[in-house]
Parts: C-alpha cells; sequence; structure tokens
C-alpha cells in the first residue's frame, strides 16, 4: 500500500513599505504592494489550483484528498483583498477531504526565541482554522518545517496535536527512507510524518526545468515512481508550496494539466490511495524513533537556520525584535502588540540573506528588497520607531522591561 500524502504551504507575509530613521508615522506595511500582489498570485494560483481540487474530489468521489496549512497573516491577505479565494477554501473544507493543520499564525521563528509567544501563536492559529473552517487541527507544522526532537516534546506537551510535520532529510534518516510513519525521539504519542523531498521537489522545483534529465514530467511517470514505493513504504509525503501552481511553475508549463491527471494515474494501482495527515496517523503504527537533536527546515539545500539565521544582520535583528515582546506586552496596546507579531514573520529576515549561487538567487526571486542589506536597514527603522512607541508614557513596568 502507498498512500500519498499532499500537504501544501499558503503563505504571503505583510510586507514593510519603504521606511526611514527619521518618520514617526506608524503606518508600516506596504498596504499597495501587499493587495496587488496577493491578488496577483490569487489569480494566477490560489483561484486555479482550489478549483481544480474541488473538481478533482468530486470526480473521484472523495477519494482525492489534500492538507493545507494556511498562515494566518495570509488568511488575513486573502479577506481583506481578495475574498473570492476564502469562499473557494471554505467550499474544499465543505467536501470532507481536505485537512488544516496547525501552526504558528504570524509564520514567526518564535519557537526559537519565546516559547510562551510561540504558544499563544500556535492557539491563535488552531482557534482561526476552527472558526473558519470548522475544524480543530490535529497536525502540526512548524514555520518552514523548522523541526528538532525539542519542538517534538514542546508540540507533545500541548496535549492537542497527534503528529508533526519536518523535512525528511537524509542526514537524520541514515539509511531509512521517510516513506514510513515514525516517532519523535523522547515523545509518547506523537507521530512524526516526513516529507519525501526527492518526489515533492520533482514537482516543486524540476517541474519546467529542461535541463533536468526526466524532463517532460507526465503524471503517468509519476505514477510509476509512486508505485515503485509499493512493498517499500506506507506513505508517499508530497509537501511543497501550494504556490507551485502557476506562480512558482506557471501555468503554461504543463502544472496545471500535471495535477488534473495525477489522482487518476496514482488510483489506477489498486494499492494506492490518497490520505490526509490525520487518516496516515490514524491508518499506519510508526516504525520506530527519529531523532534530530539539531534543528532541520526544508529551505534552501543546507536544510537548517541559515536562511534566516545565516549571517550577523539576521541574528541582530532576531534578537532585537525578541527582546521587545515584554515591553510590548506591558503596554496593553492591542495595535503594537499587532505590529510586533506581524514583524516576526521568517520573511523578514530570509529577505536579508547574504546567500550566493543557487540559494541566492531563490532568496533574491521573494524580496522586495534590492539588496539584503536594504531589508535589514529598512527593517531595523520600523523596529525602532516600534520601540518608541512602546516607551512613551511614565509606566514604571515598562522600564524595568526596557531595562532588562
Amino acid at each position: 500500500m502507498a498512500s500519498v500524502c499532499f500537504y501544501f504551504q499558503v503563505h504571503q507575509p505583510f510586507r514593510l513599505r519603504h521606511y526611514t530613521i527619521f518618520e514617526q508615522n506608524d503606518s508600516y506595511f506596504d498596504e499597495y504592494k501587499n493587495a496587488a500582489i496577493c491578488r496577483k498570485v490569487a489569480n494566477k494560483c490560489y483561484l486555479p489550483a482550489n478549483r481544480l481540487l474541488l473538481k478533482l474530489i468530486r470526480k473521484h468521489q472523495g477519494r482525492f484528498k489534500v492538507a493545507f496549512s494556511i498562515t494566518g497573516v495570509a488568511l488575513e491577505q486573502f479577506e481583506k483583498y481578495c475574498p473570492e479565494v476564502m469562499s473557494t477554501f471554505d467550499a474544499l473544507a465543505r467536501t470532507g477531504c481536505v485537512e488544516f493543520l496547525a501552526e504558528t499564525y504570524y509564520h514567526s521563528l518564535s519557537f526559537l526565541y519565546s516559547r510562551n509567544e510561540f504558544a499563544e501563536q500556535v492557539k491563535k492559529h488552531s482557534d482561526t482554522i476552527e472558526s473558519l473552517f470548522g475544524q480543530r487541527p490535529r497536525i502540526f507544522r512548524n514555520t518552514e518545517l523548522i523541526y528538532n526532537d525539542e519542538l517534538a516534546k514542546e508540540i507533545e506537551s500541548m496535549g492537542c496535536f497527534d503528529a508533526v510535520l519536518t523535512e525528511g532529510a537524509d542526514h537524520i534518516l541514515g539509511d531509512r527512507t521517510p516513506d514510513f510513519v515514525y516517532k519523535p525521539a523522547g515523545c509518547e504519542n506523537l507521530k512524526l510524518l516526513l516529507k519525501n523531498y526527492s518526489l515533492s521537489d520533482d514537482i516543486a522545483f524540476r517541474f519546467s526545468n529542461k535541463q533536468w534529465p526526466e524532463y517532460p514530467l507526465y503524471a503517468g511517470k509519476f505514477a510509476n515512481w509512486v508505485n515503485a514505493v509499493n512493498g517499500n513504504g506506507n506513505i508517499i509525503n508530497l509537501f511543497m508550496d501550494y504556490e507551485t501552481f502557476g506562480e512558482h511553475q506557471w501555468a503554461d508549463t504543463g502544472i496545471f494539466d500535471f495535477m488534473a491527471h495525477l489522482p487518476e494515474q496514482i488510483m489506477q494501482h489498486p494499492d494506492n490511495d490518497f490520505k490526509t495527515p490525520s487518516e496516515v496517523v490514524d491508518s499506519y503504527h510508526d516504525m520506530g524513533e527519529v531523532s534530530v537533536p539539531h534543528v532541520i527546515s526544508w529551505a534552501d539545500e543546507a536544510r537548517d537556520l541559515s536562511a534566516w539565521l545565516g549571517n550577523a544582520m539576521q541574528s541582530n535583528a532576531l534578537h532585537e525584535a525578541y527582546r521587545l515582546e515584554n515591553l510590548v506586552k506591558l503596554t496593553g496596546d492591542k495595535e503594537l502588540l499587532e505590529d510586533w507579531r506581524k514583524l516576526q514573520t521568517s520573511d523578514h529576515f530570509y529577505y536579508m540573506c547574504t546567500k550566493y549561487f543557487n540559494d541566492g538567487d531563490v532568496h533574491k526571486y521573494f524580496s522586495p528588497y534590492d539588496s539584503p542589506y536594504d531589508s535589514y536597514i529598512n527593517f531595523m527603522n520600523v523596529l525602532h520607531s516600534l520601540k518608541a512607541r512602546c516607551e512613551t508614557g511614565d509606566d514604571a513596568d515598562k522600564k524595568t522591561a526596557i531595562a532588562g
């Protein structure tokens, strides 16, 4: 039996506007750019992809299933700029064939800096998903699949999740395959689902690469690769950005036609099916323990934290941002808290990356800035303004927080 488990990350950050150190305006986010990008990606990806998935679920009478993790900041932008996207996600939720996962509401790195803030963001995201789609998430995935044993223990201690997702990196698996369910080291009940990065990246990154020996990739060929797992694994976890469809791989590459034919091709093999992450956890026992003592992610070739913490600018910006936690929360000001949390979104630090070669090209593709240094200066100007807003008044607790 090979169960294919599709999980799509859906995320759009609140991008900052150009902000100088001399400004006193507390409007930090670029409304025009965020609206324009959200609408552009909606028309290229979210709307056509959601309609295609809805059609496939109906065509296959519920046997085709997928899962999403949609960040809270993306949901806010859909509601504000593209409400039609929300209606299509709602339609998918009502099929009963779509699972919504939990994560940090702001797509943040809070687990690395503040466990209290991390827990608050996870709860806020789960509450939002339940409110919008009528599902209380059972499965957790951290920002960009950032994970280690400590995260697994933290998630299990919350008592509300059955499994966590992460990258099936070679160095954590050794000679094992990602195509089984595992148990995180040190956990009693939590299960671990690992991305099959080879097959996932064939779709997400190599699909339109004409230099790739397997180009062009057709649904039948991919289904044969899935069939080859039968007897050597129970699941194939295909984890990728949802923007793969139409945004990263444009429609003229044939990516939508590929997806339209994939379920039928995969289910031609009688032993294959599609399952959501919760169904995978309910169907298969774990095949042993996997220990991940050092932090991994699904980003860049290194699959570690270097996409966000690879240089001194990133480290300083993150440290200074989280150093404001007590000060911001002591104000009791909801707008300040909201602004501070939107500044935690991992993309702000991703834009500051100074890597070269292939990884550097990917960072440049996503960044709205001319250089990583421009990103750092702009972010620090905004953070300086936010801190100044917190320090207004003569509150003794604030002074203590500042001193701390």
